[in-house]
């Protein structure tokens, strides 16, 4: 059995769960414990302990349950098509991700900067302008490792923009990938159960 060590509202642990359910993996939830680090000395969450095997960060748990467990597969046939999604999960990480971070701190109207909300307002629109060139290169890559994390940066955009004044420019081919991949089974599974828990942190956040 694996036991996954989350926070509630933690797009990285919403990654890794789309791809534990699509991969038909059975798994339980840890709210992350004051010992955390003495459990996963790396801190990031998810963190993943599999029958004694400690591992963290959603890109390394995702490829270990590739390599692990049976089920559909994460990542295609072809050494090129692999990079290709590899290269979709990484621009999501180390880009998109990012960018939308960026706007967290500023969702409550005594944190925010308007100065901060222009410049992560045009880096989320300058990501998703150029996400359209990775859609089209792998344009037929099946449901993957590569789009495990994006629908929920996709669902955290929709409620952050509006309620930081954020205008948000989504690609046609942008808003096409995204229906596509929300009618996945497991996002679509995971995101009923984890949209409540962005919904009580923007409740919070606003007051």
């Amino acid at each position: 059995m694996i036991t996954l060590y989350t926070w509630a509202e933690s797009l990285y642990c919403a990654k890794v769960r789309i791809a534990l359910r699509h991969k038909g993996v059975a798994f339980r939830e840890v709210a992350k414990p004051e010992n955390y680090l003495d459990i996963v000395p790396q801190g990031s969450l998810p963190g993943m302990d599999h029958d004694g095997f400690i591992l963290g960060d959603s890109e390394a748990i995702i490829e270990y349950l590739e390599e692990r467990f049976d089920g559909p597969p994460l990542l295609p046939e072809g050494i090129e098509a692999r990079a290709r999604m590899r290269e979709r999960a990484r621009y999501h990480d180390t880009r998109l991700e990012p960018a939308l971070r960026g706007l967290f701190p500023h969702v409550a109207p005594s944190g925010r900067d308007p100065a901060v909300v222009v410049r992560q307002e045009a880096e989320i629109n300058k990501h998703l302008g150029r996400f359209v060139g990775q859609l089209a290169a792998g344009a037929d890559l099946p449901f993957g490792l590569g789009d495990c994390g994006l629908p929920a940066s996709f669902a955290w955009i929709d409620l952050i923009a509006p309620a930081v004044g954020a205008d948000i420019i989504w690609p046609e081919q942008v808003r096409a990938y995204r229906a596509r991949v929300e009618a996945v089974p497991a996002v679509a599974e995971e995101m009923t159960a984890y949209r409540p828990h962005m919904l009580e942190w923007m409740a919070r956040k606003l007051g």
